[in-house]
């Protein structure tokens, strides 16, 4: 007769808690059988049927100037050079209005108005974009920023939005990820921006370092170079048994269980991560449309993973936050814009073609905006102003397309010199209560139980802005 197995308190408290957390969790998402028996990526159903299935989230981090990309100011123009009447407090001292260096141009039947900078994009698909101009943040720092733009709370730990997403959906093909983040190198605050926090660790982002451009320099140690995958498989199933053994006497050990999760993902991202991240398998023309570029193979790579089942695809635009643009901003936005312009052209033309666009939602955007002033020197006067633009959460601008949303369509306005969103305010809380609602969730009932509290992406706020749903 064996002995029964004795548990702590502290053991059988964590066994009974989490084990009808899960068991809540299971019947309040509607798991499949095969997620509620310990496939956690398993495809699941949403709360109700959603007009997209899936997340392209192209993310301009540092924060591009609203005011020179797709909220034009005439009265900037105006007072140029000139001190304008405002109260908002910026980070750093500023001095006199900036007119935009770049030029605007009204595009496609909705006649949107868009600058140089995307001009591309604009001529491809001016029809499909969704540009809200009255987002608003709370805080003109980076780091606090990026986490609630990515993580729903600027201070506290939190999952982010790709793996609220995975967990609320699952994964389409259980050979990828159902999260991948594209980026050379780290952003500012790394993978604190695409993190699982403490929803299971499967839910968390692969992080893809897009320095390189083949598959092997993509993902390193993706192909075993000494035994084949037969072989593989009887060591995977050997260690998945020690592992099971381990795990059944650590029942809701999450970082056990994303352990053994990890490994079975690695082997089977051998037969399917060769053939989704090679874009030399696209025929030349598709391939020229991107461009012969990182930016290029990064978009055309998301492009891949969606098509492929991927649920949230995150592309940064490089490391650090390269968008900040405290200095010489024509000079910089010029720049960023020319590496991304023509690959987002041809992602949103690529996805149309192919019958994707209309269930993928593609987000495009930074953390914040930009002061419609120049940033002063430190000196403080106008003297030698290096014509920069300050952080500014007042008031900015993210752009939309598919997915559920209208096309050839403006929601909100910032006051006449792009400062602050002065109608049809929009959160970063509402936009994510937004993103939900067109993926089928309420978004007040995709929660997890953690330290006895129901939480959610959006915390306690978040109102959906139907003015934007088709």
């Amino acid at each position: 007769m064996t002995t029964p197995r004795q548990f702590s308190r502290r053991e059988m408290l964590s066994r009974c808690g989490l084990g009808m957390g899960a068991l809540a969790a299971s019947s309040f998402l509607g798991l499949s059988d095969a997620a509620a028996a310990g496939s956690p990526l398993a495809a699941r159903k949403p709360h109700y049927r959603g007009r997209a299935k899936r997340v392209i989230h192209i993310f301009l981090n540092g924060g591009p100037s609203q005011v020179d990309t797709f909220d034009p100011k005439s009265e900037l123009t105006k007072w140029h050079g000139k001190e304008i009447p405002n109260n908002l407090r910026t980070e750093r001292p500023t001095g006199a209005a900036m007119a935009s260096p770049f030029a605007f141009q009204n595009y496609g039947q909705s006649g949107l108005p868009v600058s140089e900078l995307f001009a591309k994009t604009a001529a491809a698909a001016a029809d499909d974009l969704c540009v809200v101009r009255s987002m608003h943040a709370n805080v003109p720092n980076h780091e606090p920023s990026l986490m609630l733009m990515n993580c729903g709370d600027s201070i506290l730990p939190r999952p982010s939005m790709g793996s609220w997403i995975s967990y609320g959906l699952g994964t389409e093909n259980e050979n990828l990820p159902a999260f991948v983040v594209l980026c050379p190198g780290l952003p500012t605050k790394g993978a604190e921006n695409w993190r699982s926090a403490f929803l299971p660790g499967s839910f968390q982002a692969t992080h893809i370092d897009t320095t390189g451009k083949t598959v092997d320099q993509l993902i390193a140690n993706l192909r075993n170079k000494k035994i084949g995958l037969d072989r593989q498989r009887k060591q995977m199933d050997f260690l998945r048994s020690l592992n099971e053994q381990h795990l059944s006497k650590r029942q809701g050990n999450d970082a056990a269980e994303a352990r053994l999760q990890s490994f079975e993902l690695a082997y089977r991202m051998q037969m399917e991560a060769t053939d989704a991240f090679d874009v030399e398998k696209e025929p030349k023309y598709v391939r020229e449309m991107y461009g012969d570029t990182r930016h290029g193979n990064e978009y055309l790579i998301a492009r891949r993973l969606v098509e492929r089942g991927v649920r949230f695809v995150q592309l940064w635009h490089g490391k650090g936050q390269p968008w900040d643009s405290h200095t010489e901003v024509e000079k910089n936005h010029r720049r960023l814009a020319n590496e991304c312009d023509q690959p987002l052209a041809a992602l949103l033309t690529d996805l149309k073609m192919r019958g994707l666009l209309e269930d993928t939602l593609v987000m495009i955007g930074g953390e914040f905006g930009r002061t419609p002033t120049v940033e002063l020197p430190s000196g403080g006067t106008n003297v030698n102003a290096k014509n920069g633009r300050d952080h500014n959460h007042y008031g900015f601008t993210v752009a939309l397309a598919g997915g559920g949303v209208k096309g050839g369509y403006i929601h909100g306005a910032t006051d006449e010199f792009g400062f602050k969103a002065v109608e049809d305010r929009v959160h970063v809380h509402d936009l994510h209560a937004t993103i939900l609602h067109l993926l089928g969730f309420d978004h007040t009932k995709l929660t997890y139980r953690y330290a006895g509290r129901d939480f959610r992406l959006t915390d306690v706020e978040g109102r959906i802005v139907r003015d934007i749903v088709a």
